[in-house]
Parts: C-alpha cells; sequence; structure tokens
C-alpha cells in the first residue's frame, strides 16, 4: 500500500465520519448506543467542521459548512497526492 492509496482510503473514511455525524444530528440521539456514537462521531469530526461552522452560517435551517467542509478536504488532499506524485 502506497502514501497516496493510504491518504485516499483514511480521506474516504474520514468523509464518511462526516456524513454518518451529519444524518445522525438530524435525529440527535441523547442516550444507549446510538448516542454514545453520536458523540464520539462529534468529538472526531467537530474540530474540522468547527472551523468552516465559525465562518458559515446557516441559511435558514439548513447547515452548509459540512459541505464546504468536506470539498476543502478534497481539494486538500487533491494537492497533496499531486505533490507526492511529483515527487
Amino acid at each position: 500500500m502506497t502514501a497516496v492509496s493510504l491518504l485516499l482510503q483514511l480521506v474516504n473514511f474520514y468523509e464518511i465520519l462526516i456524513i454518518a455525524y451529519i444524518l445522525m444530528s438530524w435525529i440527535r440521539p441523547v442516550d444507549g448506543l446510538l448516542g454514545d456514537i453520536y458523540r464520539v462521531l462529534g468529538t472526531i469530526t467537530e474540530p474540522w467542521l468547527g472551523i468552516f461552522r465559525r465562518f458559515i452560517p446557516p441559511i435558514g435551517m439548513i447547515d452548509i459548512s459540512p459541505i464546504v467542509a468536506i470539498i476543502v478536504l478534497r481539494v486538500i488532499t487533491n494537492a497533496l497526492v499531486r505533490l507526492f506524485v511529483a515527487l
């Protein structure tokens, strides 16, 4: 496994975690197993999402900051992949 493929797999996994966290935020589980999973996902994803929530206000009831966060994550990943390939 090359460094590039490992990076891509990690970024894909992180994107899945972000999407799972956002979907779970619609029901906001409080207790039980789902509540624990929701809190763990929040602990993992909120540092990245929080950066964008500071600058992008919700539009009505819709928070578009996760979409922007995923796009920026992809742009950074693509830049790193190009850098690795160029070396």
